[in-house]
């Protein structure tokens, strides 16, 4: 996945490590929140694994982050669950550009 050059120099070696899976692809689908996309897609867009982007999907639906209907999946509309997630800030930041 790319960044834009801001990001690559105003953010620290740690902060780009740190960006999880899971982190990526919430803050994919935050940032197209209007769009529900299959996993393959998904993984397509932000550049991963099929089968990472499908356990990180199955996580977050575990936490109720994201929703799932027959074989797409879309960002929960419960912003009060998404602020209460650690990651999300910096995972919609990095997307939000």
């Amino acid at each position: 996945m790319s960044i834009d050059r801001d990001t690559f120099e105003n953010t620290s070696e740690q902060e780009l490590e740190d960006l999880s899976v899971p982190d990526q692809v919430l803050g994919f689908l935050a940032a197209h929140d209007d769009r529900a996309f299959k996993a393959r897609e998904i993984a397509s867009r932000i550049d991963l694994d099929e089968g990472a982007v499908s356990t990180a999907l199955s996580r977050l639906k575990d936490r109720a982050l994201v929703e799932h209907k027959a074989t797409y999946w879309a960002v929960t509309d419960d912003t009060d669950r998404l602020n209460g997630y650690s990651g999300y800030e910096r995972a919609t930041a990095q997307f939000n550009d």
